[in-house]
């Protein structure tokens, strides 16, 4: 591979300009075949096989409005004392407001407080619509399924409730599940803060404009050509409307690993002499390696989604691995064809030969805490393995679930028609179960089915019964809210113990979906699969790292450190989301629940950017061992040699990421300080405290490779073991 990657980055080198035209040419060809033919990227989130989704799926197949996204306005008097049945003015003011919200583009329907109540409706018929003391009226908006809607419905309806409220004697809130689809997030200007640390992190690292431009500018380039062909990748596969996000994420992280990386040693080329076009290709066939690598070991991590069997998530996944592979490629072949031109500019104002770089001083400081530490390696990894341990302790605890809007701030219009709801109605009017009752062979189930649903002490109260096409929908209130354990005990308790009675004739068949039923089957989903997602990750990169070190030891060292490392920061989010410790540092005014796709996500991500990590630190501390077989002595020179690499694109990532705490959304900050803290337990405690130390303690054995094993697996060019076991085991 070393031989075939020097081509690439000779032939870059010598042929700037043809490279430079080529990907530009590629590029601008995604970007257009995109815009022209680019499939629209899709807002549905679908789990095949849970009991939420046969519940969608039986209400959709008889075109059921129930099947489709609801909103729900909430509005309650302003006055002191005033309710809807004691002020005639309130009740004409929300009969106005409903006849506004029913003739939006798209809705199908609305419940009708006002006019209920001045038929004079029994109990039965106001239920979910007035409150018990006449104080709250919420009128609840169906709409069609997803796919027939868009972000301008959502706006359409934010901009009536917000023209309602100009001189309304109504105080009107609105929220449900078309916010959760078509929210955009905030303008957050987390990245443009994120890019500006990077720029300022790689000029004071690098001392030259070019060497901090490039990078960036890699990174950049890929997200754009990336996130362009999403469009073209729906064709194979429904990507959703959120990976390009992910995705960016991601690929900005590494996207700037992978470019420094190769400018780090392409001017450790230059300072040993060599000329600029031979520096660059022999940059891409030494640390070129560690990029193909740490890549491949990335898109392994985020394929690996797809253990999930959520389609969504699987899509997601391969969404992301297009972007880091359009990194790697372009790392290896656009990176030197860019270095041949800024020539010795990449030094900046050192760029003469005689002048010491600028990472010299610093790397004789990592050198002597590499030093160090290899010098007392028992206290180091012992203490530093306990601390990890104790953060990780907290998972134990974890609880997934889905942030809801009573996790939202106060200034959010969702949090406050939450919080209405809730006051007016009970907790459990926020997250009304769906019960999709199939009795086309035996309507008469129907009336017991949901005097048995009624009678359960989990059900605050039954909504009316609606049939379509011999499809019977029952709206369930639970009387706890959608992210309290009682509601989940519910759930499971209704379909366990309340529905099989009932329906053991096998003439009917009755499901629970609903958005609060999805979210726990969901989590439930994911809680199920992560074990075997984690020991499928695990494993596929144990191999991958298995053939490019020739080594079982460093291997196994690097999955359980990364584990380590990886269950530290779940056990931080725990404190924070779940306990609330420190979460009004962060703008957080609750407890809420671990996202559940949270940590299928942040393991995929973090385990494939800490092995990017691990790839560049070993690469050289391998290729430092092979010339001298000293292992104390590679590794000193290994971590002097790359720790500036590695804290200046972890402090990037940092960055970055805790730019997205600045939000709104729990979900958003939690996925930004997962990654954020992650990061930083990695480059700091893990990779320049723990690896030195263990690799310290072990020895020649870190490079132990059973002979016949070594002769068997394929061979990477310079990659045989320096230490083939002389034993037949």
């Amino acid at each position: 591979m070393s031989r075939a990657l020097y081509l690439i980055g000779g032939f870059a080198a010598r042929r700037p300009f043809t490279v430079i035209a080529s990907w530009l040419l590629a590029a601008t060809l995604i970007v257009v075949a995109a815009s022209a033919f680019g499939q629209r990227l899709s807002d549905a989130f679908t789990a095949p096989g849970l009991d939420s989704q046969k519940a969608t799926d039986l209400l959709a197949s008889v075109r059921s409005d129930q099947a489709g996204l609801t909103a729900q306005v909430v509005v309650t008097p302003h006055g002191a004392g005033v309710t809807f049945r004691n002020s005639a003015a309130a009740r004409v003011a929300l009969a106005h407001l409903e006849e506004s919200i029913a003739g939006l583009p798209h809705v199908l329907g609305t419940t009708d407080p006002a006019g209920d109540l001045g038929d004079g409706a029994g109990a039965e018929r106001l239920l979910g619509e007035l409150s018990a003391n006449g104080r709250v009226a919420i009128i609840r908006v169906q709409y069609p399924e997803i796919e027939s809607l868009s972000a301008d419905d959502l706006t359409n309806l934010k901009d009536l409730v917000a023209g309602s409220r100009a001189g309304s004697a109504l105080q009107i809130e609105a929220g449900g599940d078309l916010f959760a689809a078509f929210e955009a997030g905030e303008t957050n200007i987390g990245e443009m803060i994120g890019l500006l640390v990077a720029a300022i992190i790689l000029l004071l690292a690098f001392g030259s404009i070019i060497a901090m431009g490039l990078p960036i500018g890699i990174a950049l380039f890929g997200i754009a050509v990336g996130a362009s062909s999403m469009g073209l990748l729906a064709y194979l596969v429904d990507v959703p409307s959120w990976a390009p996000v992910l995705a960016s994420m991601v690929g900005l992280g590494v996207g700037i690993d992978y470019a420094l990386l190769l400018v780090t040693r392409h001017r450790g080329f230059l300072a040993d002499g060599l000329t600029v076009q031979e520096s660059a290709a022999r940059a891409v066939s030494t640390a070129g390696q560690a990029v193909v690598f740490a890549g491949g070991t990335v898109i392994v991590a985020i394929l690996g989604l797809a253990v999930a069997g959520i389609p969504a998530m699987t899509a997601a996944g391969m969404a992301v691995a297009l972007v880091v592979l359009i990194m790697v490629l372009a790392s290896i072949a656009l990176v030197p064809a860019l270095l041949r031109l800024a020539g010795q500019r990449i030094n900046g104002l050192r760029r003469r030969l005689d002048v010491p770089p600028r990472g010299a001083k610093a790397e004789r400081r990592w050198e002597r805490w590499g030093t160090h530490v290899c010098r007392h390696p028992w206290p180091y990894a012992v203490g530093v393995a306990a601390a990890l341990v104790a953060l990780t302790v907290p998972v134990l605890g974890l609880h997934v679930g889905m942030p809801d809007d009573g996790s939202l701030p106060g200034s959010r219009t969702e949090r406050r028609a939450y919080d209405l709801a809730a006051g007016g109605f009970g907790p459990g009017f926020n997250g009304p179960l769906l019960v999709a009752v199939d009795a086309s062979r035996n309507p008469s189930v129907v009336g017991p089915l949901r005097n048995a649903i009624a009678a359960d002490p989990g059900v605050a109260a039954v909504a009316p019964t609606e049939m379509h096409g011999g499809i019977a929908t029952l709206v369930v209130f639970p009387t706890s809210g959608p992210q309290d354990d009682a509601t989940s005990a519910t759930l499971r308790r209704l379909r366990e113990h309340v529905l099989p009675p009932v329906l053991e004739d096998g003439r009917a068949a009755a499901h629970i979906g609903g958005r609060t039923a999805s979210f726990i089957d969901i989590g439930q989903r994911v809680q199920d699969r992560l074990p075997l997602f984690i020991a499928a990750v695990v494993t596929l990169s144990f191999l991958l790292l298995t053939l490019v070190f020739r080594s079982i030891i460093v291997p196994l060292k690097a999955a359980l450190l990364n584990l380590l490392g990886v269950g530290a920061a779940y056990g931080v989010l725990v404190m924070v989301f779940q306990w609330g410790w420190g979460a009004g540092l962060i703008g957080l005014e609750s407890k809420v629940p671990i996202v559940s796709l949270l940590p299928m996500f942040m393991f995929a991500i973090l385990f494939g950017l800490s092995m990017d990590y691990e790839v560049f630190l070993l690469s050289r501390v391998r290729e430092e061992y092979l010339a001298s077989g000293d292992n104390r002595q590679s590794i000193v020179r290994g971590i002097s040699s790359t720790a500036r690499v590695i804290t200046s694109a972890a402090l990037i990532m940092i960055a970055v990421f805790l730019g997205f705490v600045l939000g709104d959304d729990p979900g958003t900050k939690m996925f930004g300080l997962g990654l954020a803290i992650a990061i930083f337990i990695d480059a700091t405690l893990v990779r320049m405290i723990l690896v030195p130390a263990t690799m310290s303690l072990l020895g020649d054995a870190n490079w132990w490779f059973p002979r016949w094993l070594d002769h068997r697996l394929p061979s990477i060019e310079g990659a045989r073991s320096p230490i083939s076991s002389s034993s037949p085991a």
